[in-house]
């Protein structure tokens, strides 16, 4: 009977150990997601600098776009939650929508070599942002997941795994197109 029961609380010491290891191991390929995230989004505050720059003599009317975008880069570094660092983004994403969008009404800005590769830089950091932040959710989904089912949510409340915030759009607003009208 000793027997018994000595197999029984190993098998569940085991089973609490797996459960706490691959609670943890979601937990690490989280935050290891975010950095991914945190990366690209850095690589795109990195280039936005040179791409203002090109655009500005071209641009002159678009002051305050720039003055907004440059406000989001110093806000950048002072960021540290994801909810935070999704709204800058989902900012800055609208803001380089319209730079794009109306840099359309300039060739002479379209055929400048600088502009072509500072444009093309940062249509592939975007695809890497969008591909990383798509990697994310699916991360934290996981792990949530793991946070809430029986009954590895016991482990999780018993070691204090605490829910992570999805990467999202915060406003209606972020997920509508740019619109550009030239008649202003």
């Amino acid at each position: 009977m000793l027997w018994i029961i000595l197999a029984i609380l190993v098998v569940l010491i085991i089973a609490v150990i797996g459960m706490y290891n691959g609670l943890v191991q979601s937990k690490i390929k989280v935050d290891n997601a975010w950095s991914q995230i945190d990366v690209q989004l850095q690589r795109r505050f990195d280039l936005i600098p040179n791409f203002v720059e090109t655009v500005k003599g071209y641009m002159a009317h678009e002051k305050e776009t720039f003055e907004k975008i440059a406000a989001l880069r110093t806000s950048w570094a002072d960021t540290n939650s994801v909810s935070e660092k999704a709204k800058l983004d989902n900012e800055l994403s609208t803001s380089l929508k319209t730079i794009m969008a109306v840099s359309e009404s300039y060739p002479e800005l379209k055929a400048n070599q600088n502009f072509s590769d500072l444009s093309e830089e940062l249509r592939n950091t975007e695809n890497k942002i969008s591909f990383s932040r798509q990697f994310y959710n699916d991360a934290v989904t996981m792990y949530n997941t793991k946070l809430q089912v029986f009954p590895s949510n016991i482990i999780a409340g018993m070691f204090n795994f605490t829910a992570r915030d999805l990467f999202k759009a915060e406003s209606d607003e972020a997920r509508k197109n740019v619109k550009v009208d030239f008649g202003n």
